[in-house]
Order: C-alpha cells, then sequence, then structure tokens
C-alpha cells in the first residue's frame, strides 16, 4: 500500500501532467516524426531520421516549450476554468500557482539550452516562440479572432522548426499547413463558444461574447468552406497517394460538422464539435503514413535545383 505522502506525490503528479496535457504533447511528438519522415525528408531512411540527434533535440525542446506554453496558459486561465472545467481545474490546482512558475521556467530555460549543440538559430527560435506563448496567453487570447488566429500559428510553429532543419520547400508542404491551421482555426474559435461562460464573466472579448453565436457560427462556417480550398488542391492537383481517402473524409465530417453546427446551441453539444475536430485532426496525424514519399522527394529535388 502507498504511504500518504505517496498518494500526494503521485497527484501532483497527475495533476501537472493535466496542466501540462502530455497526452497532446505525445501526438505532437508522433506528429513531428511522422511528418519528417513522410513529407519533411522523405528522401531519407525512417531508421536515419529517428536517429537524427539534432532533430530529436529540435522535438523534445518543442515539447519542453509547448508544455511551458499550457502551463503558464493555465496559470492565467485559473480563474476562468473554474466556471468552463471545473473538476479539471480542482485537478490541477493539486499544484500551487508558484511550483507551475518554477517549472514553467526551468522548461523554458531547459528547451532554449538544449538547441545550442544544434545551432545557436534553432535556440533564438524556440526562445521566441516561448515568448509568443507568454505573450498570446498574458494579452492575445483575450481578443476576438487575433487570439484565435495567434493560437493557430503557435499550433503549428514547432513544425515550422523541422520544415527550416529540412529545408523541405515541396509546395505540398505549405498547403497540408495552410489546411492545417484552418481546422485548428476553427477549433479555437468552436472552443470559445464552448467557454462562453468563463470568457464572459472574466471579460475575455473573444468572437461570441463580442458578436454573438449567430454571428460567431457564420464566421466558422466561412472558415470551414476556405478549408475546403487545400482540399481540392491537394487531391486533385497532387498525387498524395492514400492520403486522398482522408482528405475526401475529410470533406464528409465538415459538412456534416456545419450541419450540426448550425443546429447545436449548449455548451455540451459544442463540446461534442470541437472533440470531432480534435479527432480530425488525429486522424490526419496518423494518415502522413499514407502520403507518396517519393513524390515530395522528387518535388523537393527539383525546387532545390532550380533554387
Amino acid at each position: 500500500m502507498l504511504s500518504r505522502k505517496n498518494k500526494v506525490l503521485l497527484a501532483k503528479i497527475f495533476s501537472l501532467f493535466s496542466v501540462v496535457r502530455g497526452y497532446n504533447i505525445l501526438i505532437i511528438v508522433i506528429a513531428q516524426y511522422l511528418a519528417s519522415i513522410f513529407i519533411f525528408a522523405p528522401e531519407l531512411r525512417a531508421l536515419d531520421v529517428l536517429l537524427d540527434w539534432r532533430l530529436f533535440l529540435i522535438i523534445f525542446s518543442s515539447s519542453l516549450a509547448i508544455a511551458g506554453g499550457y502551463i503558464i496558459n493555465n496559470f492565467y486561465d485559473a480563474e476562468k476554468d473554474l466556471i468552463n472545467r471545473p473538476f479539471k481545474s480542482m485537478v490541477d490546482r493539486l499544484v500551487s500557482q508558484a511550483t507551475k512558475l518554477r517549472v514553467y521556467f526551468a522548461l523554458n530555460f531547459v528547451s532554449v539550452v538544449l538547441l545550442l549543440p544544434v545551432s545557436v538559430h534553432a535556440s533564438v527560435f524556440f526562445a521566441l516562440y516561448i515568448f509568443l506563448l507568454w505573450f498570446y496567453s498574458h494579452k492575445l487570447k483575450k481578443y476576438p479572432l487575433i487570439g484565435n488566429i495567434m493560437a493557430s500559428l503557435l499550433a503549428i510553429l514547432p513544425f515550422f522548426g523541422i520544415f527550416m532543419y529540412f529545408q523541405s520547400y515541396h509546395i505540398g508542404v505549405f498547403i497540408h499547413a495552410f489546411f492545417l491551421f484552418m481546422i485548428i482555426f476553427t477549433r479555437e474559435i468552436l472552443k470559445d463558444m464552448e467557454n462562453i461562460r468563463g470568457d464572459f464573466a472574466n471579460n475575455y472579448q473573444t468572437l461570441p461574447v463580442r458578436f454573438g453565436e449567430s454571428y460567431t457560427k457564420r464566421v466558422v462556417t466561412v472558415l470551414v468552406f476556405i478549408s475546403f480550398i487545400p482540399i481540392i488542391v491537394l487531391t486533385t492537383y497532387m498525387d498524395i497517394g492514400y492520403m486522398n481517402y482522408y482528405f475526401y473524409s475529410s470533406m464528409v465530417v465538415l459538412v456534416l460538422f456545419l450541419i450540426l453546427l448550425w443546429k447545436v446551441n449548449t455548451i455540451e453539444e459544442y463540446h461534442k464539435l470541437h472533440i470531432c475536430l480534435k479527432l480530425l485532426i488525429l486522424l490526419g496525424v496518423f494518415s502522413i503514413v499514407l502520403i507518396k514519399p517519393e513524390v515530395i522527394a522528387s518535388g523537393q529535388t527539383l525546387l532545390r535545383e532550380t533554387l
């Protein structure tokens, strides 16, 4: 049997894991490695990519920075989360705010220092990324659209670090990134609809708080239709292998999503739609393995020769 002291310690570890959303970070790490193997460096053997110590440091450092971002976001959203997520908020409060800040600074310091053997530029890039995570949590997330756009950009910036490492210039990379950005952008606005009670109580000027539910639904509808553009380009003009089926399925899911969006009006229903978009992103991560690597590789070689 565990002693009371050990139980408290385990509870705090679980609480910290909840704060940094370890499950999300694990998915991001998997996505970064899959993207490296099948999109950014398809000309290399998978084993060579997995054993690349520089890439490991980049991905590990980005994980630490993202964990720090979740901590500082949790720190500033403590009052709001009491309303929006009371149970999770109780779990998160098992670790004091002072401890969270100490862990936050430690994670950020290690994240930047670890990248020095890779390059000074990489270290500076992630130092800037950490600053943007703080600035978003402290200031920008309280404003309509600006906060949503910044949150979406911050979600894909770690992939940009890998993109720069491999110097992957294939146009398909940018189109994939744009699709991912639009889905995350849509999800961020949907989260605001889900969290409207806490946002309103804490004077967060999000789209639903500032302009109302109907206006926000119209914005989400426009974003979903814009996300169809990269899908059409990728499936019509590019040979991406069996990943076509993911994008075809995405169009069906997004159409159903829009139909349901205009029918729902409760927090619980918005949460279900939010989960739907999260699953779509998750499925997209694992669908990367369906891309034809030789198509990306040939495109990158042509661009490098041109440049």
